[in-house]
């Protein structure tokens, strides 16, 4: 342990510095300290480094807790920012178009120590001299710009000392809006792209993967209340919800008893997946607070890849697994690998922490004679040989950024050489002489491509959005973990394109075979639907089953899709399918059941009109009118044949038939019974009302009910059809997975007017046959005629209620069977008896069995 009181001055509290070297001579140590824990690069222009390659751990003694030391450690992953300063400055100098008369350099100083130090290296790049800040001393080279971050913090402390000369400034950390106000800081550039976008790509990760319930650790500053409110917005546009939401400060995890219950409240909560935002000190403060505590169960996505990389070095395998990352993606820089591994303290020898690696990893030491030579170093040692805890090949963003950087700085001192050159200012071998403060207007102006193709711009208004690599980063053993780049995010690409990933490519937590899911309810399979739980976020729920003839193809829908009129929902509720067509056919039972019904009652017509042909010259054919009985035998033949037009496919004349003619052929058959009604009225009424009646009845007056009765019905028929006809209709709701085609009334109106025409005379010919029943005379059917109407109306009455309590083709049955059972019960009731006398009673179908009749029904005188 070396006490270094020379360089802090006096220390109460026993302050050292362990150098944790391999090597414990003198002359090793002498060497180091001539390089003045810089790296350095001679130039005409200088730029100024700030890097993060030191921190410190604090020692504490066993035997007195007010006895600490402090042990310097180094971050040699941060190495690669000197390292990609040299590349940019060597591959300029290089370059015979780019400041053809001028060559870059560079030095680099170091913070981490103690701001004090940060601000003495600052001193250091203005004056050119370790003295005060108004005491200039010009040496050969100047410098123009410097460099700071990757911590925005860090930057805008620098910022307050460089901003009182105008000094240029470039952050090459990540995008921080407080730097960007140009009135606290008007000399602060910043390389990176904007992170506008990075709220929504996190979002866009959590919808691809349906997590819906993640938790928020942000830090408690100002920009992480910006990204709070912007993953808000984003994450209420798409249902997401928020488990937990804390805003940690830096220091949170020094007290113990919030750091258990914040661990314990992490740890148990249903979010799988947690959200970690914050600059580079906030991340590795929280990520050692959380790595002892937080194991396999949880999916981290974090926004910062170099972080990661320095502080995974402490988390062994499962214990912190597989997080992802959002890093800024960069082209690939061509060369600087293999600039990598050319790198030796032989090349740069000036360069501080180069010598360090190699004394630190390969056991190399300083000669006797001179602290630029080596010995005992492996043959083409290289730092492609280091463990990847200790130095990473992989390229940072911050690195991009440096490179950026100094072709920025190249550029604009470019423009200026013209600018002079143009004035006149310049010339005859003078060198370039000028203020860090006339840079401003070139680096404002910036705006060029770089040797890997990305546009370059340093005015914040024109600045570039960022575009995302999606990183795995897979923790095993120390020295064997991987950086695996899994998807992209750009918000250049249309929406649905925007995030791409190879998810095969992923590797989850040890606990997950599969990808996590992340939600406060389980998921609602398709054929389901959520339904919310009161008093809950909209991401609780519950699963209910989708209601009739609807359907769910997806996970966790809100609303069930109602199946198209044509088709219908399976049994799971998942699939809509195509119905058949249906149609009282022919082929069905039911069907066929009618027709032959109504072929049956159709030939019994006819054979009861053979049968009376037949005995046309018999008194009980004669009786009533047989003029009359023949055109009711007709039109109930009729009215059996047209129920056939019910029957099969419907088609537009089959609908417009089956309704006229329905209505026509019983017309025709009502008006007959009438007319056959009012025929026994006016015969039994000859013997009382003298010649006038018996005029009436010789004349055929009766007949001319049935033509005046069928006018009117055929007018009505007329109108229906001249106005809204039937047609051709589908009724896809009666009978699940089917269509029933069938024919639509038209008119409903028009309908029940024929109907209720129909009805009418019905009940005119039932009441006539009604008050005509008990007349005495010989085959008077007065009382047939009054059942037969009773059938027909009671058939009818009992039509409208079952019509209007049916669907589907059943509705076309109930009216083909109430045509067939009406007209049935007319040639049943008026017929049978006459046939029953006809063919198995002829003896009283004759003049002497009349008679016998007639006198014995007589009573005797007295």
């Amino acid at each position: 342990m070396v006490n270094l009181h020379d360089h802090f001055g006096s220390n109460r509290s026993n302050l050292e510095v362990t150098y944790c070297l391999n090597s414990s001579s003198l002359n090793v140590n002498e060497c180091l300290l001539q390089k003045k824990y810089t790296a350095h690069i001679n130039g005409d222009v200088f730029i100024a480094g700030f890097f993060p390659l030191q921190f410190m751990e604090i020692k504490h003694s066993f035997h007195r807790s007010w006895d600490y030391s402090f042990e310097v450690n180094y971050n040699f992953n941060n190495y690669q920012l000197i390292l990609v300063l040299a590349f940019a400055v060597e591959e300029i100098n290089k370059n015979p178009y780019l400041l053809p008369n001028m060559t870059l350099g560079f030095t680099t100083y170091s913070f981490g120590q103690r701001n004090m130090m940060l601000f003495r290296n600052l001193v250091a790049s203005l004056t050119g001299k370790d003295l005060f800040v108004n005491y200039i001393c010009k040496r050969e080279s100047q410098t123009a710009v410097a460099l700071t971050g990757p911590s925005g913090t860090i930057s805008s402390q620098c910022a307050t000392l460089l901003d009182l000369y105008r000094f240029p400034q470039l952050n090459f950390g990540r995008f921080d809006p407080v730097l960007s106000d140009h009135h606290t800081f008007p000399s602060v550039y910043q390389m990176a792209p904007k992170d506008t976008s990075l709220a929504f790509a996190m979002v866009s990760l959590m919808v691809h993967f349906s997590w819906n319930w993640v938790g928020l650790l942000i830090s408690e500053d100002e920009n992480g209340l910006r990204i709070l409110l912007q993953l808000r917005e984003e994450m209420n546009k798409h249902r997401v919800c928020t488990a937990f939401e804390h805003m940690v400060e830096l220091d949170f995890f020094q007290n113990p008893v919030e750091d258990l219950s914040f661990h314990r409240k992490i740890k148990n909560s249903l979010a799988n997946v947690i959200v970690v935002y914050g600059d580079n000190d906030f991340l590795i403060s929280l990520l050692n607070g959380i790595g002892r505590y937080l194991t396999e169960g949880k999916v981290w996505i974090i926004n910062s890849l170099s972080t990661l990389i320095f502080v995974m070095r402490y988390f062994l395998l499962n214990t912190f697994h597989a997080p992802l990352i959002f890093s800024h993606h960069h082209a690939e820089m061509s060369g600087f690998n293999n600039f990598i591994k050319t790198v030796n303290p032989s090349k740069y020898p000036e360069d501080y922490y180069l010598a360090l690696v190699w004394i630190r990893s390969f056991n190399c030491t300083f000669s006797e004679s001179s602290c630029v030579t080596w010995k005992n170093c492996p043959t083409n040692a290289s730092l492609e040989w280091l463990p990847r805890y200790l130095f990473d090949m992989v390229m940072l963003e911050e690195s991009y950024n440096i490179y950026n950087a100094v072709y920025a700085v190249a550029q604009a001192l470019h423009e200026m050489v013209i600018d002079r050159v143009e004035a006149q200012a310049l010339g005859n071998g003078k060198k370039l002489d000028f203020s860090p403060s006339q840079l401003h207007p070139f680096l404002k102006n910036i705006h060029f491509k770089n040797p890997a193709g990305d546009q370059v711009i340093l005015n914040e208004p024109k600045k570039l959005v960022a575009e995302y690599d999606i990183v795995n980063f897979l923790n095993f053993p120390e020295g064997l973990r991987q950086v695996v780049k899994v998807g992209k995010f750009s918000s250049y690409e249309p929406l649905d394109h925007q995030l791409s990933l190879s998810e095969d490519m992923i590797e989850w937590p040890t606990l997950f075979t599969e990808t996590p899911m992340s939600g406060c309810s389980m998921s609602c399979h398709p054929g389901l639907r959520k339904c919310p739980l009161e008093g809950k976020p909209v991401c609780c729920f519950y699963c209910i089953p989708c209601p009739e003839n609807e359907i769910s193809n997806k996970t966790d829908v809100e609303q069930c899709v109602k199946c198209p009129d044509h088709q219908y929902a399976n049994t799971e509720k998942t699939l809509c399918l195509l119905k058949s067509e249906s149609f009282l056919d022919y082929r069905d039972f039911l069907g066929m059941a009618l027709v032959c019904l109504a072929l049956s009652l159709s030939t019994l017509t006819a054979a009861i009109t053979g049968v009376f042909v037949r005995h046309n010259h018999t008194p009980i054919v004669k009786a009533n009118n047989r003029t009359l009985s023949y055109i009711l035998l007709l039109s109930l033949n009729c009215c059996f044949l047209c129920s056939l037009l019910f029957i099969g496919h419907p088609s537009t004349t089959a609908c417009i038939l089956q309704q006229t003619m329905f209505a026509v052929v019983f017309t025709v058959a009502v008006s007959t019974v009438l007319a056959k009604t009012i025929t026994v009225v006016l015969a039994f009424s000859i013997t009382s009302s003298g010649n006038r009646i018996r005029q009436c009845l010789v004349s055929g007056m009766p007949n001319f009910i049935i033509p005046i009765c069928t006018l009117i019905q055929l007018t009505l028929c007329g109108i229906w059809l001249g106005t809204s006809p039937p047609f051709i209709d589908t009724d896809p709701h009666s009978e699940h997975g089917h269509i029933i085609i069938l024919c639509n009334k038209g008119s409903a109106t028009a309908f029940y007017c024929v109907l209720g025409y129909l009805g009418s005379l019905a009940l005119t010919s039932f009441t006539v046959a009604f008050l005509a029943r008990n007349l005495p005379d010989t085959f008077n059917e007065a009382k047939f005629l009054t059942f037969s109407m009773l059938l027909f109306c009671s058939v009818w009455v009992t039509f409208l209620p079952v019509y209007h309590s049916t669907k589907g083709k059943t509705i076309v049955a109930v009216e083909v069977f109430s045509i067939l059972a009406s007209g049935a019960g007319l040639l049943g009731c008026i017929f049978a008896p006459k046939c029953y006398i006809i063919l198995l009673r002829p003896e009283k179908n004759s003049l002497p069995g009349i008679r016998g009749k007639t006198h014995s029904g007589r009573k005797k005188p007295a």
